[in-house]
């Protein structure tokens, strides 16, 4: 499955212009022959915004969800794209998954929120494990910090995840996430993980960029810059379970040894 990662912050504080920007990679990932586009966290609304996080936080079924699912019927993929969620008065950092045929597949929470800013502004997810079934493949979403605990991307190569989408959020001086980091969580738990980072500066923060679709062989099927970029890669079903069967990681495990962990 032809996989695109949108390397963008969009504009910061607007929904609107945001939706234009993800319509436009849109167009250009599908030309490329891609069946996904990811984009990062916060895509919609913007990271650093402040209180403009609750003022511009949507419900999983929103108005602006509509707006995807119309953008991914007109192209022809599926898309998944970070978002604040409003659930009542709770807002959480979230990530949705919506199909080719415009359909919410999943929606995920962030379950680990990084510093005092998302811990101000946002309630930690409950549910780790959120998958969907995209074409052949089973699709996991997680979000930025969540991949830098084994735990999460583990209990989804068990739960038979074969692509892990991780739109992020993650700024200097942590480029080693990227680098060295995300391509051994896809090695060591036999999966193929789509890394897709924001870019360049916003309030505090400084985005790095150097989004990457990394394979089970943990080598980099594409990496971007550190500019606004638009990469694509194939997640190959027949290679993966060719890896699974030459690594067999998860096979020979021993999870009577590992009961202190919990």
């Amino acid at each position: 499955m032809r996989t695109a990662l949108l390397q963008s912050s969009g504009r910061p504080g607007s929904v609107a212009e945001n939706l234009k920007v993800l319509d436009a990679a849109a167009s250009r990932a599908a030309a490329a022959g891609a069946a996904l586009l990811a984009a990062p966290e916060m895509f919609l609304t913007g990271y650093a915004i402040g209180d403009d996080i609750a003022r511009l936080a949507e419900p999983a079924d929103g108005d602006s969800a509509d707006a995807i699912a119309d953008i991914a019927g007109r192209h022809g993929l599926a898309i998944a794209y970070g978002y604040p969620e409003r659930d009542g008065e709770t807002v959480f950092n979230s990530a949705q998954l919506i199909s080719a045929e415009g359909v919410r597949l999943a929606n995920y929470r962030k379950t680990h929120l990084f510093g005092p800013a998302e811990r101000e502004h946002f309630t930690p997810g409950e549910q780790s494990l959120v998958q969907a079934r995209l074409g052949d493949l089973t699709v996991g979403l997680m979000i930025c910090y969540d991949v830098e605990f084994p735990e999460n991307a583990r209990a989804h190569a068990l739960a038979g995840t074969d692509l892990l989408v991780v739109p992020t959020a993650n700024m200097h001086p942590f480029q080693f996430v990227a680098e060295s980091m995300v391509p051994v969580r896809a090695w060591e738990n036999q999966m193929y993980v789509a890394y897709v980072n924001r870019v360049g500066p916003e309030g505090e923060f400084e985005f790095f960029g150097l989004s990457a679709l990394a394979g089970p062989d943990g080598i980099a099927r594409t990496r971007a810059g550190r500019g606004e970029e638009l990469v694509v890669a194939d997640v190959d079903p027949a290679f993966l379970a060719a890896s699974r069967e030459a690594n067999p990681y998860l096979k020979d495990r021993r999870p009577g040894l590992y009961r202190s962990l919990v």
